[in-house]
This record gives structure tokens, sequence and C-alpha cells, in this order.
């Protein structure tokens, strides 16, 4: 079997601000199909890489893209949002860098019946990792109206989220919304006909936060920015690409907070809240695509890269 095209999305400009040592730790929490991961082993020689992933089916594909590294490469199957555990697991203090690109992956997109995507018929899945029960499915299927619209609402920032949601619960009523077109059919019966002329697939925003809700999305991100840096050695860096508002403004805050946490008054002469600066941003603005790679790889279009550095 062919494996599944995949670009990885601001690659470079990863590359250049990991500051990449030859002998150094780091950390790929995002694995994918192991295309970031690639350029980080090939600029090792006594350093090690680490690289996460709760897809075994990445965590396979990868593998056998990173095989000529050897005993350079550790690939793990989790949860990044488990990195700073991970890493205490297999006995390592620090690491000179951290990379976690937040986006669904393009074979994931583009394997119909993973049931990410609104453009093919598919089961209902869309789960990263195969071993966990929840699925696309049983929220469709069985979550009451409020909590439907919350998640439409807020994950999607679907405007249309209550008419979308009445819609599946009077749909599942006759019988179960079992695949992907069931739903966008559904999706887009509860669409006034201006917006089904939009440019944008009437179903993407709703797509959106259903995936988010099923692998918890934004509950991994904030336990990442939570723990994940504390493991980063000084001068580490820590890169993380975001896809859209919600995950970027999680990564922005995660980081500031460790840059810019101290409660104390202004006009307080010292601190007194014991706030430890332990981050601080490479740069005040997120680093976006160049007009080359959009134009290459569409996918990278809305993609944010923040980079931060221990202290």
């Amino acid at each position: 079997m062919s494996e599944a095209r995949h670009v990885s999305v601001l690659l470079n400009e990863c590359i250049d601000n990991l500051n990449i040592r030859p002998e150094g730790i780091y950390l790929d929490g995002t694995l994918g199909l192991g295309g970031h991961s690639y350029e980080i082993a090939s600029r090792l020689t006594s350093g090690r890489l680490i690289g996460i992933d709760r897809d075994e089916t990445a965590i396979a594909r990868a593998g056998r893209r990173l095989e000529p590294f050897g005993e350079r490469v550790t690939l793990i199957h989790g949860n990044f949002s488990d990195a700073a555990a991970i890493l205490n697991e297999l006995g390592i203090e620090s690491v000179d860098g951290m990379l976690f690109d937040l986006g669904v992956s393009s074979p994931q997109l583009d394997e119909a019946q993973r049931g990410f995507s609104y453009m093919n018929d598919a089961p209902l899945d869309m789960r990263m990792d195969a071993t966990e029960a929840l699925r696309a499915f049983d929220i469709v299927n069985t979550w009451d109206e409020d909590r439907l619209n919350r998640i439409l609402w807020d994950y999607g920032e679907e405007r249309y989220a209550r008419r979308i949601s009445r819609a599946i619960l009077e749909r599942r009523a006759v019988k179960p919304i079992e695949t992907t077109l069931e739903l966008v059919d559904t999706i887009k019966s509860a669409m006034p006909s201006a917006a089904l002329r939009e440019k944008q697939h009437p179903a993407k925003r709703s797509f959106q936060a259903l995936r988010i809700a099923v692998n918890d999305e934004l509950g991994a991100i904030e336990r990442m920015m939570a723990t994940a840096p504390d493991k980063l050695a000084v001068g580490g860096r820590l890169c993380v690409i975001s896809f859209h508002s919600l995950e970027d403004r999680i990564v922005k805050l995660g980081i500031q907070r460790r840059e810019n946490g101290c409660t104390c008054p202004r006009e307080a002469p010292i601190c007194t809240c014991g706030f430890i600066r332990t981050l601080k941003s490479v740069s005040r603005k997120p680093i976006l695509p160049s007009a080359e790679e959009i134009e290459t790889n569409p996918r990278s279009r809305s993609a944010k890269l923040r980079v931060a550095e221990r202290v």
C-alpha cells in the first residue's frame, strides 16, 4: 500500500526556530507522518528524538519513514497532552526543543473511513486514537440539544448552531445518523439558502466542532501548555502550530502566563506574588506561512506558529 501524501506545515520555520543541536534531545509531540521529525532527526548525531502520536496508524507510518535513524528515534503511542509525563517515564529530565503541530494530518482527512471529512461518505467516527470509546456517532446520536448547541457554537463558531442541533434531534428521532454524508445532509437542511451559497462548505464548522469534542483537543492543548514547558532545558525552544483561533488563543495565553504572570501592582518595588518567569516569546506575533507555501499547500492557509524560549 502506498503511503498517504502529507506536506508538513511551516517546516523550515519550525526547524529554524528549534535551534537544533546535533547532540540535543527533541520532542515531536504530534508525530503525524513524521515530516517535521525527519528533518529534526537528520540534524542529530549523538542526540535523540522522541515522537508521540495518539494515532497508531501514524506511529506505524512514521516509523517506516524514520527507520534510517535507528536508535536516535523513539516513538510512543500517547497523547501530546501527556508529553511531560511520557518524558518522565523515559527518564528524560529535560529536552532542548519541543514541537506540537495541532492540525489534523492529511491522511486523517483524506482517508474516508476515518470519518473526518465532510466530502466523502464514511461512518461517523473522527477518533484520532481508535482505542478511545467516544465517537462522533455517539455525540450526534445521544447528546441533548443544549450540549450539541454548545459544542457547535463554542468549538465550531457556527452561527446556526441551534438550528443544526434541532435538525439533528429531529432526524435521529426517526433513525440514527450513521454516516458523514447523512450528517452533512442534516446540517444543510437546517441552514438558510444564503448560507448554503457561501464559499465555505456548510458543514465545515460543525465537523470541526465534533472533531474537537471527540478528541478533547482544547483540553489536551491546555494540559500540554500547563506541563510540557517545564521539561524544557534553559534556552530550549517551544514551537506550537495552531490552525484556528480557539487553539491559538490557548497557546498564546499559555505562553503569556509563563512570561507575564506576575500579579503584583505595577508600583510594587519587588515581586511578592511568587511568580517565576519560565518562558519568553521569541516573536510577539505568530509566524505565518509564506504565499509560496499557501499556493503549494492550501491547508497551511490558517496555520500560525508561536515560538517561546525557556528562561
